[in-house]
């Protein structure tokens, strides 16, 4: 064994940008190299709160004779010294008022241990690299960005009937997915929902409920679809008029870039890493002005310029391109 794959968010079934991210190089890096790369599953019931006990205590047993531990999804075993870790970004130790009081506890203790401890620390932006180095005060040496990526399901062509029917969707829609949390600030579209339904567009939010986050009050005009399976997302996107994620602070913004790809308009908030991420592929609002968001969705709509930016920056993001740039950093760490 050289590299064994920590697959413990791979294991949940809730789909966010960590868990895409752990699925992605769970199924990419012993598809690239099987000799190299083994996947360490957790026992069923174990990938969530109750994982940690396996993450701390028989994973490092399990790894003992791997080289290196590769850590997708922000933690990782701080008995092993050999780990590379991902951690998307610093966000609870930025704003902790956005989560759980145990949950920024556990950061705070950990998360500046596991980043000073790890080889490597690779991160998705160039945003998210300094904002570790400023509040993990980790190595900036030691700190790699690579970015994340987007499959070719995301594209206009994707089944757009298929996942209306599905989801109930009647009536040309605006979406956003997105966890209902302060940090994704959904309560900033309450003037945009005002402003499409008298177009007569919804605007839609999918995503699931979190433990670790502070729900956020979101305006009732918003439709909650909640957790939407995987395999009708690509189509809820490229049936969407629109795109739009006014959030407060984001590592990369992977959802913003499979809008994008799906040849959706894309309106997103200037915080973080979406303007790094997006470049010219999206319009953008101050995520604390629901006038400017409004306005930013309404020139968003139709616009075929903007749509055509959208696809040609999210062609730079590929999981082919995020598998191998990770196993480029492995095989330099492995000499």
């Amino acid at each position: 064994m050289t590299v064994l794959l920590n697959a413990r968010a791979a294991a949940r079934p809730e789909l966010g940008g960590v868990e895409r991210w752990a699925r992605e190089l769970a199924a990419g890096l012993p598809r690239l190299d099987a000799e190299r790369y083994v996947v360490a599953w957790p026992p069923a019931g174990l990938a969530h709160r109750a994982g940690h006990v396996w993450e701390q205590a028989v994973l490092p047993v399990r790894a003992r004779h791997a080289e290196l531990l590769l850590n997708p999804a922000n933690l990782a075993p701080l008995a092993f010294r050999r780990n590379v870790v991902v951690i998307h970004d610093a966000a609870a130790l930025r704003e902790p008022a956005w989560y759980s009081g145990t949950y920024v506890a556990w950061q705070r203790r950990v998360l500046p241990r596991i980043a000073r401890g790890a080889v490597r620390v690779v991160t998705p932006s160039a945003f998210a690299r300094a904002e570790l180095i400023e509040l993990l005060g980790v190595d900036p040496e030691r700190v790699v960005v690579i970015p994340g990526g987007v499959d070719g399901r995301f594209s206009p062509a994707a089944d757009a009937g298929r996942a209306r029917s599905a989801l109930g969707l009647t009536r040309p829609y605006v979406l956003t997915v997105a966890s209902r949390t302060a940090r994704k600030n959904l309560g900033a579209l309450g003037l945009t929902a005002q402003r499409l339904a008298a177009r007569g567009l919804d605007v839609v939010v999918a995503g699931g409920d979190r433990p670790q986050f502070r729900d956020a009050r979101a305006p009732s005009a918003l439709r909650f679809l909640g957790h939407v399976p995987d395999p009708l997302l690509p189509g809820l996107y490229a049936g969407a008029e629109a795109f739009v994620l006014p959030s407060r602070h984001e590592g990369f913004g992977l959802t913003a870039v499979e809008a994008m790809a799906s040849g959706t308009p894309v309106v997103a908030g200037r915080a973080g890493a979406l303007p790094e991420t997006c470049a010219d592929g999206a319009r953008y609002a101050d995520p604390e002005a629901q006038e400017e968001i409004a306005d930013a969705v309404e020139r968003a709509l139709g616009d075929a310029a903007l749509i055509a930016a959208g696809r040609a920056r999210a062609a730079t993001f590929t999981w082919e391109r995020t598998v191998r740039e990770l196993d480029a950093l492995v095989r330099t760490l492995l000499g």
